[in-house]
């Protein structure tokens, strides 16, 4: 069954872009604030952030736990527990990012592959889209974090993460929505379809 999100049944809802302004252009973060003629032929103003795209890595033991991260996440002030993850370069491959972020991250490679779905974490504010990848088979090796990286590796049951979610210690959305599709796949209502990690992504 559609949920009828389609541009056709949506067209009645559509704001149009009227005209464009950057605000401010950082390191990877690009603000904008625009003039949009509403559905009812007003105008507004809609100020948001332009981002490259990330990607998030659900990566499985062979014991059945998770490998997570607690990285200090300036914003908030504090350490947050995630699953690994990293912003898209410019033309990437989400897949091959999944690759690289995760090798670089936290050491391990995978030997097999899977594209689980998008989460939009900031909709209202932000076209950020984040791609959730699952990777099995692992084998660690060495890390390679990017120069000012700091973060913690670790692994943690399912159990203890969704434990983790409840207490109110998990809160990244990234993590959540990922959560919920290796419950959904141990389920067998969503299925994976699992592909050999790509050659030569982190040798190029």
């Amino acid at each position: 069954m559609s949920l009828g999100d389609d541009k056709a049944s949506c067209a009645h809802l559509r704001e149009a872009c009227v005209e464009s302004q950057q605000v401010f252009r950082g390191h990877f973060l690009d603000v904008r604030r625009d003039q949009v003629r509403l559905p009812d032929g007003k105008l507004a103003s809609r100020e948001y952030i332009v981002h490259p795209g990330a990607v998030a890595i659900v990566a499985l033991l062979d014991d059945g736990q998770f490998v997570l991260e607690r990285q200090f996440r300036y914003p908030l002030g504090r350490a947050v527990i995630e699953f690994p993850a990293g912003k898209l370069g410019r033309g990437e491959d989400p897949w091959h990012c999944a690759v690289r972020e995760l090798h670089e991250e936290t050491g391990y490679r995978a030997r097999e592959w899977a594209y689980a779905g998008i989460l939009h974490n900031a909709i209202a504010y932000c076209d950020e889209g984040i791609e959730i990848w699952f990777a099995r088979g692992l084998s660690l090796g060495e890390r390679h974090l990017d120069e000012g990286e700091f973060l913690d590796v670790f692994t943690a049951t399912p159990q203890a993460l969704m434990d983790g979610v409840r207490d109110g210690q998990v809160t990244d959305a990234k993590t959540l929505i990922a959560l919920l599709w290796w419950q959904q796949w141990q389920a067998g209502a969503w299925p994976l379809t699992w592909q050999p990690e790509p050659m030569g992504v982190l040798s190029a």
